[in-house]
């Protein structure tokens, strides 16, 4: 059984509360990518029931530039995920963008974007949210599909452990552990709310060590960083001025990174998922052990 064609199906039910939904108007963000360092323009524009989630490299005069959010698109997870094609297009750091969806219930969208990385903007999925929320979500004539877990299911990598259980509904349990004094040990979880997503996690920013910039920059990564759109400590002090907006903002990022890796199998999960000293390898190699033993989930219409 292959999961992607599953999920491109649909079934004409009119709209009822579990009806797929789109955007309500195009949106437009402009900003910089925080590992690029390019500046980067990206448009969202509403899609037809079945479409999913389709991001598309403008700055490419290529025939394949449309890259479909499914488990096979995936490219890397270090630091970021990355998606692309079997011809080597690709778009970084997309899991924001794709938490920002799920919070506001988005489950078809063409993404169109002038250079090699989502906009990073605050560090936060909040101005995603804001400007989908600005314009609405639109349902359209077809019910959602989601992947039920019916049973359990675990990995480890490295200190990692992460896994799946049956739930009826989607619960996230995520834990860090840091030796640096300011994260420390956190553990922060939730059963899906859309608007406990959005007021308690879509505004959590991605963070980082000044310590570790230099070795970043050498490989490529981090070259858009700033205090404006990364949480920066060094030692045992945080540079930015204005100071967290969380007590526990970083388990509440690794809480919204956890939700826009599990985005990328393209349909909503019902089931929990915990995530123990993880990060974007772990959550894909857990989701990727998960849709592997098909005897581990199925396919329901959420009617």
């Amino acid at each position: 059984m292959t999961l992607e064609p599953l999920l491109a199906e649909t079934t004409d039910a009119g709209t009822s509360n579990y009806a797929q939904m789109t955007i309500g108007d195009s949106i437009q963000f402009s900003g910089i990518g925080v590992h690029c360092g390019e500046s980067v323009t990206l448009q969202i524009h509403p899609a037809n029931a079945g479409h999913g989630i389709v991001f598309v490299r403008t700055d490419i005069d290529e025939q394949y530039t449309e890259i479909p959010l499914a488990p096979s698109s995936v490219r890397s997870t270090q630091l970021c995920t990355v998606i692309g094609t079997d011809k080597a297009v690709t778009v970084s750091t997309v899991e924001h963008l794709l938490a920002a969806l799920k919070g506001c219930g988005i489950d078809n969208a063409r993404i169109e974007l002038d250079g090699p990385e989502v906009p990073i903007l605050d560090g936060s999925a909040l101005p995603f949210v804001d400007a989908i929320d600005s314009v609405g979500a639109v349902p359209l004539g077809a019910n959602r599909r989601a992947i039920r877990v019916v049973k359990p299911i675990e990995i480890t990598s490295g200190l990692a452990r992460c896994g799946f259980a049956p739930f009826d509904g989607f619960k996230l349990d995520v834990e860090i552990e840091f030796a640096n004094e300011i994260i420390g040990l956190q553990r922060y979880g939730f059963e899906w709310n859309a608007e406990v997503f959005k007021r308690e996690i879509s505004g959590a920013r991605t963070f980082g060590f000044l310590e570790h910039a230099e070795v970043m920059h050498a490989q490529g990564f981090g070259l858009g960083a700033s205090l404006d759109n990364t949480v920066v400590i060094s030692g045992q002090k945080i540079l930015n001025e204005e100071g967290l907006r969380f007590d526990n903002e970083f388990v509440r990022h690794k809480a919204l990174d956890a939700l826009g890796d599990l985005a990328i199998a393209g349909a909503p999960i019902l089931g929990s998922y915990y995530s123990i000293r993880g990060g974007h390898e772990a959550n894909f190699t857990a989701l990727s052990a998960l849709l592997q033993d098909e005897t581990a989930w199925e396919i329901i219409e959420m009617t």
